[in-house]
């Protein structure tokens, strides 16, 4: 009998393969105790709205609490550029609008 977090056979797989490929072996643990929270957060997720009754925006803001999207290529552009000293103001200030005007994916 198998633990119901129990990755599925072709996962385990996967990772046997990309560990045979040269992939290290910390990032692919850090792959695995993902994969096994994020089987965890959405079994809660499950039993909040099955047995808890909450809302499915609650549980979605629960979800998006727990599993923050990293910041977009244009949010790390704009960091890198206010952490940049230049003398050339005019060229970052061109530089920033252009990046503040490209949208938020």
């Amino acid at each position: 009998m198998t633990h119901p977090i129990t990755p599925p056979p072709e996962l385990v797989q996967k990772w046997a393969e990309q560990f045979e490929a040269g992939r290290s072996l910390y990032t692919m643990f850090e792959d695995i105790y993902r994969a096994g929270a994020d089987q965890e957060l959405e079994a809660c997720c499950e039993y909040l709205v099955r047995c808890a009754q909450w809302e499915p925006e609650d549980v979605e803001e629960l979800r998006s609490a727990r599993r923050p999207k990293p910041p977009s290529l244009k949010e790390q552009a704009l960091e890198a550029l206010d952490s940049c000293s230049c003398d050339e103001a005019d060229s970052w200030k061109l530089i920033r609008r252009a990046l503040e005007a490209l949208p938020d994916d």
